[in-house]
């Protein structure tokens, strides 16, 4: 593999370790049980061997003999920086326990699995990926291990290579599913345990033992670095209203912590529109005063951040959408009706408001609230240009509002997304060293014999020493949910709390950042300096664990 200079240097940097982990000899402290975050009976019978289980907490141990074990690992999902450092934590915390244990990757995420496809991920390998971006040690995939079939197929390889634990590393549906693969094979005493690492780059994976998923640190830094450097041409050129939507379907937390980095004239999130059921027009005559007060002062130009998903939290378009979801659900043929003839056909299937609704959007939009759902059913947000939606609406109220007399500047505007470039960046110092505790930590967990528990790192706004080593298990995550028509146990998502410490920051300045040009720069991922400025974690995480 051809390397950068940078990854030549960062390859010699040794990830940070709770104190409790450094020797790799650990004592695991038990808890009370516990009990899933609603749903409670239902749950427990779905998941009666998994159930009701304990936190753990590592704490110092006496070094004990451990027989040499064989551990597959998974990467499930979209990307995120710091996946090879879970596995280069994984791989050198069971060669700490005994140095004959070996460590198998699948390949291309659960298919891998279910496929029979794996490597075995050796020193050599491990060594070329520490401290690096993206999953491609050994891909990651997107299927969904729910059938009884695919979980006898997994096992028959798992069996075949004396693996005995299982690592899954992935978002909320992963570590769903990496539950119910644990709940199956402890029903059959199959001897496999299954561990999973909370990973997703739009932060809604976590909760007070999951302090934050990794990657977010990372992806929300490449993010506002660019922001950054928009804005700042934004104020140079002052010419231009620039419509950035940013990666995170269900929650804003992405957007947010970027509004903290980088103070742009106008943040939406998506849990106070839905809370204050504000409607698509509400939406749009917001950004348009903003646009307007600014014009009054002289400023033609400005940022508006805009979450992924925001459309489905407008309650009118979020009922829209549900029903939709149904609809399509249910009439698995609708691809192959006329194009032309397809927005008529949805028109008369739905209910008399939602088919107002649906017809009132732009042709374009309405068109991409009707592309193949996603495998757990739901419209792909990320194909809907929010952004052109938004600035095109804004564009004609001021245009109004011009013919009124009540607005006398100009509006023109360009429009970004960035997703996919934050998602396989070199992880971030922070990542680095949380990605790494997290895989040395679920190493232990399969120690200590535990299965369907969640890798869990807390305290990191802490020097690394005190940092709490633990395991929680999944089942305390998980509710109910529709999908695909269906009820089913799924991670409950952590949206933005709007009596959260992150969200009264933001809008404790925003009015004051809306008519000011109050800019930060935050500028590339520092790997080498000042730990102030290197390690720092992100501001929302600053300021959840603020005492």
């Amino acid at each position: 593999m051809t390397k950068s200079a940078l990854q030549i240097a960062r390859a010699a940097y040794k990830p940070k370790l709770p104190k409790a982990l450094k020797g790799g000899a650990v004592k695991a402290e038990m808890g009370q049980p516990t009990e899933s975050v609603a749903d409670q009976e239902m749950i427990k019978k779905l998941f009666p061997n998994t159930y009701g289980m304990p936190l753990i907490r590592f704490t110092e141990g006496q070094q004990g003999e451990h027989p040499a074990i064989n551990v597959g690992v998974i990467l499930s999902g979209g990307q995120a920086p710091g996946g090879h450092n879970v596995i280069s934590g994984l791989f050198d915390g069971i060669k700490t326990l005994n140095k004959n244990s070996r460590l198998f990757g699948f390949i291309l995420g659960p298919g891998g699995l279910v496929e029979h496809q794996y490597m075995e991920l050796t020193s050599e390998i491990i060594d070329e990926y520490r401290n690096t971006g993206g999953f491609d040690i050994i891909g990651s995939g997107r299927t969904k291990l729910e059938k009884e079939e695919q979980f006898e197929k997994g096992l028959e390889i798992l069996k075949e290579l004396n693996i005995s634990a299982l690592v899954i590393i992935g978002g909320d549906d992963s570590n769903t599913n990496a539950c119910v693969l644990a709940e199956y094979y402890a029903a059959k005493n199959a001897g496999v345990q299954v561990i999973g690492c909370p990973k997703t780059i739009d932060g809604d994976l976590k909760n007070e033992m999951i302090e934050t998923s990794f990657g977010f640190d990372t992806a929300c830094k490449v993010y506002s670095e660019v922001i950054g450097n928009i804005q700042r041409d934004c104020n140079s050129a002052r010419k231009y209203w620039h419509f950035i939507k940013l990666m995170g379907r269900s929650a804003s937390h992405i957007a947010l912590e970027c509004a903290l980095q980088t103070q742009p004239n106008v943040c939406l999130v998506s849990e106070e529109i839905e809370a204050k059921k504000m409607s698509l027009d509400d939406v749009v005559t917001y950004i348009a005063q903003i646009v307007a007060n600014r014009a009054a002062a002289g400023h033609n130009f400005g940022t508006v951040l805009i979450p992924e998903g925001v459309i489905e939290f407008i309650p009118a378009i979020r009922d829209l959408i549900a029903e939709l979801n149904e609809l399509l659900a249910k009439n698995k043929d609708f691809a192959m009706i006329k194009k032309s003839a397809q927005r008529e056909w949805i028109i008369s299937k739905l209910s008399e408001v939602n088919a107002r609704i649906y017809e009132s959007l732009p042709e374009g939009v309405a068109k991409q609230l009707t592309l193949d759902r996603d495998p757990h059913g739901n419209v792909q947000v990320s194909q809907i240009e929010t952004e052109k939606l938004l600035s095109d609406m804004v564009g004609k109220k001021l245009a109004g509002w011009k013919e009124e007399g009540k607005y006398v500047g100009k509006f023109a505007t360009q429009h970004h997304f960035f997703g996919y470039e934050g998602r396989c960046a070199a992880p971030s110092n922070y990542d680095a060293d949380y990605c790494y505790s997290l895989g040395f930590t679920a190493s232990m967990l399969i120690a200590e014999g535990k299965t369907g528990y969640m890798s869990s790192v807390r305290n990191t706004t802490a020097p690394a020493d005190e940092w709490i080593a633990g395991g929680v298990p999944i089942t305390m995550m998980m509710n109910m949910e529709r999908r695909n028509g269906e009820m089913k146990p799924v991670i409950q998502k952590a949206l933005v709390k709007l009596d959260g410490a992150p969200f009264k920051a933001f809008a404790a300045q925003r009015d004051r950042w809306a008519i000011e040009t109050d800019y930060v720069y935050p500028g590339p991922i520092q790997y080498f300096g000042p730990t102030e400025v290197c390690d720092r974690p992100t501001k929302t995480l600053q300021l959840e664990n603020a005492k």
